[in-house]
Parts: C-alpha cells; sequence; structure tokens
C-alpha cells in the first residue's frame, strides 16, 4: 500500500515543481523589452517607432496590449507574425512600406480591436490576409495603392465598426465586395478613383449608417446601388463630376438625414431626385454650377440647404424656389450671381416680390442682355430620351473603349502618338492616360462640350498649344501629371472657363504658371507637387479669387514673397512641406482670413520666432511642423492661435524644450514624438500643461540619464526638485487630492479612446 500512495504524492508535487522553476522565466519574459523600443509595462504599451526595423521584434512581452511599430521597413508581415503576442488590442503598422501581408498575418490575434495600416504600399489584399481578427472593430487601410478589393476579404471580420480606405486608387467595387461586415457603420471610400459600382457592391452592410465617397470619377448618381445601404444616415458624395441628379437616378434611402453633394459640377436637379429620401434634413450643395432650382418634393423633414457659391440667378424663375423655402420652412445660404441689381444679395434675405416677372418689358431686357453676356449654358443631362428622339453620338475611335451608359471614354495604354478623335459627343470622361503626345494641338478636343474629366497623366506632354482645350465649356477636372510640362501659357487653358481642378504633379515647373491661371477664374484646386518651383512670386495667384486648396509639396522654394498669397482670400489648404523654407512667411500669410490647414513639415526651419502663425490665428485648425529639424520655439512663438487649433504635429525634431501653451486649450491631437527633450527645471512647465491634457503626446526625455525614456508628462520625480513643485503641491486641499489623483486615469482613458480614434499614440 506504500507503493501507490507514495507515488500519487510524487505525481502531484512534480508538477506543482515544474511551475515554481518555471514562474521566474515567465515573470522575466512578461518583463523584458526589445532593444530600441520603449516599454511601460505597467501599461502594456510597447513602442518601437521611427527605429528602421526589418522585421517584427521577438522579444516583445507576451501581455502586451498596445504595439506601435509605425515608421519601420517592415515590407513584408509574414504570416503568424505576432503570435508570440496574443493579448494585443492595438496595433500600429503605419509608415512600415509594408507591401505585402501574408495570408494569416494576424492569426492569433483574437482580441486586436484596431489595426492601423494606414500609409504603406500595399497594392492588393489576399483573400485570407485578416484571418483570425474576429473582435477586430476598426481597420485603417487610408494612404496605401490598393486597386482592387475581393470579394470575401474582409469576410472575416465580423465585429468591424470602421473600416477605412480612403486615399488609395480604387476605380471600381465589385458585387460583395464587404460580405460578411455586418456590424460596420462607416464605410470610407472617399479619394479614390472610383467611377462604376456594381449593381450589389454595397449588398451585405445592414448596419452601416455613413458612407463616405467624396473625391471620386462617378459621372452619375448610382441610385440603385446606394440604396442597398437602407439604413444610411450620411452619405457624403462630395467632388464627383456629377452633372445632373433626378428621380430616375433611383435614390431611396427612407433612414437619410445628410446628403453632401457639394464642390461638385450639378447644372440641374430634378424637382423629385430626392423624393423617396423622406427624413432628409440636410442637403449640401455648395459649390456646383446651379443657377437655379426647383421647388425640391418628397423630402418633407428639410430643414437646411446650402447654396453656396452656385452661379444664382434671382430672376423670376427664382421665385417658386423662395416661396417653397419660406413655406416648407427651409434655410438656405448662398447669393446671387445676378441680375445685377441683386448681385450679391443673400438668399434667405430675399422675398419672392423682391424677384421681377414678366410685365416690366425695360427690366425683362435688361436681364435677358445679362444673361446673354453672361454666356449661353451647355443643356444638362436630364431624364432619358424618348424611343422617338435621336441622340447625336458619333463611333469609337478604334483602340479605344466607349461605355453609352457611363458616358467614359477610354484609350489607356493603348500606344497613340496623337490625341485621337470621334468621340462620342456625350462623353463626361475622357482617359487618355499612358499614351505618348509631345504636344496637345489647338482644338484637340471637338464636339465634347459636355466633358467633365480628362485624364492625360503619363503622356510625355512638353506643350499645350493655344486653343488647346477650346470648346470644353464644362470641363472641371484636368489631369496632366507626370508630364514633361515646364510652363503654361494663357492661350491654352482658355476655353475651359469651369476648370475646377488642376494637377500638374511632377512636370518641370520652375515657377507656379500665374499669368494662365487667370483664365481660370473657377479654379477651386491646384495640384504642383513634386516640380522645381524654387519661388512664390506676387503675382503667381492671382486672378485666383476662388482657389481653396494650394499644394506645393517637394518643390524646392526657399521664399514666398509679400503679397504672394493675398489674391487667394478664401484659400483653406496650403501645402509647402518637403522645400528649402527656413523661416515660417509670416508676412506672407497675411490676407488669407480662411486658412485651415498649413503643412511646413520637411523644411530646415530650425527656429520659430514669435508670433510666427499671427496672421493666420483665428482660422488656423491643423498646423504641420513635423521632421523641420527644429531646435528653438520662442515663448510667443504660437501667440494668436487660441481654440480653433485642433491639431499640432511637431514629432521628428531636435527640440531640447517647448514652453507651455495654454491658449491651445482644444488641441485634439498633439505630437511631440521623437524629439530629444532635456528634463531639467525649466521643463516643468511643459510637465505641468502636460498634465493637464487628456492627450497622449508622446514627448519623451532623452536627458539626463537617469531620466532617460521616461514621459515628460508622467515624470513627476524629474521635477519634484525644482522650485514651484513644493508650492504647487501645498495649493491642493486635502479634500482636492483624491480627485486630483483620479483626475489623470481618467484622463488616460479618455487619451486612450483618443488613441483609438486617430491611431496609437504612445
Amino acid at each position: 500500500m506504500e507503493g501507490p500512495r507514495s507515488s500519487t504524492h510524487v505525481s502531484l508535487v512534480l508538477p506543482l515543481l515544474v511551475l515554481l522553476l518555471l514562474a521566474p522565466a515567465r515573470q522575466a519574459a512578461a518583463q523584458r523589452c526589445p532593444q530600441a523600443c520603449i516599454c511601460d509595462n505597467s501599461r502594456r504599451h510597447v513602442a518601437c517607432r521611427h527605429q528602421n526595423l526589418t522585421e517584427v521584434p521577438d522579444a516583445i512581452p507576451e501581455l502586451t496590449q498596445r504595439l506601435d511599430l509605425q515608421g519601420n521597413l517592415l515590407k513584408v508581415i509574414p504570416a503568424a507574425a505576432f503570435q508570440g503576442v496574443p493579448h494585443l488590442t492595438h496595433l500600429d503598422l503605419r509608415h512600415c512600406q509594408v507591401e505585402l501581408v501574408a495570408e494569416g498575418a494576424f492569426r492569433g490575434l483574437g482580441r486586436l480591436l484596431l489595426l492601423n495600416l494606414a500609409s504603406n504600399h500595399l497594392r492588393e489584399l489576399p483573400q485570407e490576409a485578416l484571418d483570425g481578427l474576429g473582435s477586430l472593430r476598426r481597420l485603417e487601410l487610408e494612404g496605401n495603392a490598393l486597386e482592387e478589393l475581393r470579394p470575401g476579404t474582409f469576410g472575416a471580420l465580423g465585429a468591424l465598426a470602421t473600416l477605412n480606405l480612403a486615399h488609395n486608387a480604387l476605380v471600381y467595387l465589385p458585387a460583395m465586395a464587404f460580405q460578411g461586415l455586418l456590424r460596420v457603420r462607416w464605410l470610407r471610400l472617399s479619394h479614390n478613383a472610383l467611377s462604376v459600382l456594381a449593381p450589389e457592391a454595397l449588398a451585405g452592410l445592414p448596419a452601416l449608417r455613413r458612407l463616405s465617397l467624396h473625391h471620386n470619377e462617378l459621372q452619375a448618381l448610382p441610385g440603385p446601388v446606394l440604396s442597398q445601404a437602407r439604413g444610411l444616415a450620411r452619405l457624403e458624395l462630395g467632388h464627383n463630376p456629377l452633372t445632373y441628379a433626378g428621380e430616375e437616378d433611383g435614390l431611396a434611402l427612407p433612414g437619410l438625414r445628410e446628403l453632401l453633394l457639394d464642390g461638385g459640377a450639378l447644372q440641374a436637379l430634378g424637382p423629385r431626385a430626392f423624393a423617396h429620401c423622406p427624413r432628409l434634413h440636410t442637403l449640401d450643395l455648395r459649390g456646383n454650377q446651379l443657377d437655379t432650382l426647383p421647388p425640391l418634393q418628397g423630402p418633407g423633414q428639410l430643414r437646411r440647404l446650402r447654396l453656396q457659391g452656385n452661379p444664382l440667378w434671382c430672376g423670376c424663375q427664382a421665385r417658386p424656389l423662395l416661396e417653397w423655402l419660406a413655406r416648407a420652412r427651409v434655410r438656405s445660404d448662398g447669393a446671387c450671381q445676378g441680375p445685377r441689381r441683386l448681385r450679391g444679395e443673400a438668399l434667405d434675405a430675399l422675398r419672392p416680390w423682391d424677384l421681377r416677372c414678366p410685365g416690366d418689358a425695360a427690366q425683362e431686357e435688361e436681364e435677358l442682355e445679362e444673361r446673354a453676356v453672361a454666356g449661353p449654358r451647355a443643356p444638362p443631362r436630364g431624364p432619358p430620351r424618348g424611343p422617338g428622339e435621336e441622340r447625336a453620338v458619333a463611333p469609337c475611335p478604334r483602340a479605344c473603349v466607349c461605355v453609352p451608359e457611363s458616358r467614359h471614354s477610354s484609350c489607356e495604354g493603348c500606344g497613340l502618338q496623337a490625341v485621337p478623335r470621334g468621340f462620342p459627343n456625350d462623353t463626361q470622361l475622357l482617359d487618355l492616360r499612358r499614351n505618348h503626345f509631345p504636344s496637345v494641338p489647338r482644338a484637340a478636343f471637338p464636339g465634347l462640350g459636355h466633358l467633365v474629366s480628362l485624364h492625360l497623366q503619363h503622356c510625355g506632354i512638353a506643350e499645350l498649344e493655344a486653343g488647346a482645350l477650346a470648346g470644353l465649356g464644362r470641363l472641371i477636372y484636368l489631369y496632366l501629371s507626370d508630364n514633361q510640362l515646364a510652363g503654361l501659357s494663357t492661350a491654352a487653358l482658355e476655353g475651359a472657363p469651369r476648370l475646377g481642378y488642376l494637377y500638374l504633379e511632377r512636370n518641370r515647373f520652375l515657377q507656379v504658371p500665374g499669368a494662365a491661371l487667370r483664365a481660370l477664374p473657377s479654379l477651386f484646386s491646384l495640384h504642383l507637387q513634386d516640380n522645381a518651383v524654387d519661388r512664390l512670386a506676387p503675382g503667381d495667384l492671382g486672378g485666383t479669387r476662388a482657389l481653396r486648396w494650394v499644394y506645393l509639396s517637394g518643390n524646392r522654394i526657399t521664399e514666398v514673397s509679400l503679397g504672394a498669397l493675398g489674391p487667394a482670400r478664401e484659400l483653406e489648404k496650403l501645402h509647402l512641406d518637403r522645400n528649402q523654407l527656413r523661416e515660417v512667411p509670416t508676412g506672407a500669410l497675411e490676407g488669407l482670413p480662411a486658412l485651415l490647414e498649413l503643412q511646413l513639415s520637411g523644411n530646415p526651419l530650425r527656429a520659430l520666432r514669435d508670433g510666427a502663425f499671427q496672421p493666420v490665428g483665428r482660422s488656423l485648425q491643423h498646423l504641420f511642423l513635423n521632421s523641420s529639424g527644429l531646435e528653438q520655439i520662442c515663448p510667443g512663438a504660437f501667440s494668436g492661435l487660441g481654440p480653433g487649433l485642433q491639431s499640432l504635429y511637431l514629432q521628428k525634431n531636435q527640440l531640447r524644450a517647448l514652453p507651455a501653451l495654454p491658449s491651445l486649450s482644444q488641441l485634439e491631437l498633439i505630437d511631440l514624438s521623437s524629439n530629444p527633450f532635456h528634463c531639467d527645471c525649466q521643463l516643468l512647465p511643459l510637465h505641468r500643461w502636460l498634465t493637464g491634457l487628456n492627450l497622449r503626446v508622446g514627448a519623451t526625455c532623452a536627458t539626463p540619464p537617469n531620466a532617460r525614456g521616461q514621459r515628460v508628462k508622467a515624470a513627476a520625480a524629474v521635477f519634484e526638485a525644482c522650485p514651484g513643485w513644493a508650492a504647487r503641491k501645498a495649493k491642493r486641499t486635502p479634500a482636492s487630492r483624491p480627485s486630483a489623483r483620479r483626475t489623470p486615469i481618467k484622463g488616460r482613458q479618455r487619451g486612450a479612446d483618443k488613441a483609438g480614434r486617430g491611431g496609437l499614440r504612445l
């Protein structure tokens, strides 16, 4: 009997001994930290930012929940790359030059909530690349080069709530592209090149509430496709070359509350265009080509109609609109372009009797003359023609493809040596990319008066001859990127008075073609990135009063002269990053009261002087100063910037100190990572200010050695010996101390929420 009892005793003791022996090893593994990474074991966060890593580190603590690898050189995410960290909830892989995600790359990450793969080089996603992510709530794929989506790619993401595919190269959405996404509420497809949506492209999205399709190439309202997402509450379709919308487009969304059709090419709306959207509350039609609008039938809950930036004609034909606005209690904006006596009058300030109707012969003749001077309007696309009506359509040039339903014609990559002729007269999008036209001759596009979007990228074009765009009175988008252009003449651009978007990236411009731009009174967005412009001079933007966005990234600009930007008083975005500016062009910012976004990153600024942004302090919302070699920021550098500023980017500089910025009270994002902060008493004001922020800022101490790697925000022990520290603590009453201790915890939680919305910031 002794034998069995003894063996049983040993069998019970041995596992306990094994556990005791393994415990120290497990504890050590939990506390290990890869070289060149920062590990916060108390919060289970690991950050290995911008360390030129070529593979995922293998010494990451097993219990890590948040892993930030952004800014490395991973290129390939192999299968089971994160199997050693199964507790991850947040994974940030932005800016890692990822070209391939292998099948099963994320298997084992069943707890992951956020996966950020934005700003990489992905061209495709294999069928099973996202397997194993059954708990994922948010997937960021913005800023890649995805050209197609395969049905089933997202099928394993049943818990996903937000999918971001903006800023890719998608041209087509296949049927069932999002099959399996039963809980997605927001789908972002903006800033692609989508022109065709398959009939069932949006099938299987029962929870979808917001769809972003702005900045694409949709030529007609894809009503039946959109109507599959019957739960939509907000639909963003702005900045597409739509020319008409009517009931025949088939848009039927019973729950739709907000519809954005701004910044397009709309010339007419049918009165029942939104008759099957009964709950529509806000309709945004800003920045189109509407000169009149009928009373809208159907959306009985409409309360806001936005019409700013349309050439509204407040003649007699506008009376029904005014009467309907008053009767339906719809608030509207917008101003009259004519007749002369009402020019500039706010639409909502007019009454029906202010508009003169036939009966005053002299006035009627005067208004007819004014409209004649304004120029004839091309007839907008309307309802389909009847069987007895003829339609003048020319045959399609050989080697090209012309699609009558979408009014698209394409000769992309056909080896053509000259611009072909003979396209259908109603063509709205013409794609001639990747051919070889050394020049575009005069009247190169005869009979294409309905053309809205013209693609001439990668054609080796060195010259646009005078009159090259003659007859293109409805052209909105002109793509001339990746050619050999060194200049443009005024005569070359005449004939396209409605051109709103001009793309000239990666050409040979040495200066902004200011004189030529005067031929484009409707120019909204100018793209001149990656040329050789070395200076912005007075007059470069003269005559561009409608200009909102200017992109000059990646040039050689050393100076922005006083008055160079002044004519563009409505400017909202100015991108001057990756140039050679040695100081902020403060004087040149005078006269830009609407500027919202200023990009100065990647310039050799070194220092910011007092009042650097004073001229745009009231309007600026987003300021980019990262990677600018900044070593010094004067105490008043951000004076004038107040509650309006939402984001401030100062990462990847050489800052050892930074003044507190209490006036920036409404910041939603501030990035101070990758700066060599010296944590001594001079940094105490910054520490105190950061402690009061409910944001992750990424600021860490580089020196002195005893503080290296500590977060500036949390390094209380470093600052305890500083003058004023004890006095500050003495001001706290005993009753307030518990809340003072609790507040940072609550703040950290809110900060974590913000990190979840905008990506990891450790």
